[in-house]
């Protein structure tokens, strides 16, 4: 039978890594202790380090920042839309004159 996933949170993954980066405990007791894998803990150090630049941002900065980002996107995508749609209507109209309609 296959053993059940224990589910760590982030909490508890940054005191492992804490314990073993501050306090230098060997990987290997960690391991034991915590009943993980080592691939799974360095996997969780790789991790902790590509994101931690994350931990001094500022939470509204960046969400801000993407949000802006987005509204000028759509913004855009709008302003297209109703070039698109003023030329079509043009072309309505003419082909309406042309046939007498109008």
């Amino acid at each position: 039978m296959r053993k059940q996933r224990k589910n760590s949170t982030n909490q508890e993954k940054v005191f492992i890594l804490k314990r073993h980066l501050i306090d230098r405990e060997p990987v290997s007791e960690l391991c034991d202790k915590y009943n993980l894998q080592p691939t799974v803990f360095y996997r969780w150090q790789k991790e902790f380090f590509e994101n931690g630049a994350s931990a001094f941002e500022k939470p509204n900065g960046s969400r801000k920042q993407a949000e802006h980002k987005r509204i000028e996107q759509l913004e855009a995508k709008l302003q297209t839309k109703n070039e698109v749609l003023s030329e079509l209507m043009e072309e309505h109209v003419q082909l309406k004159k042309e046939l007498g309609v109008l």
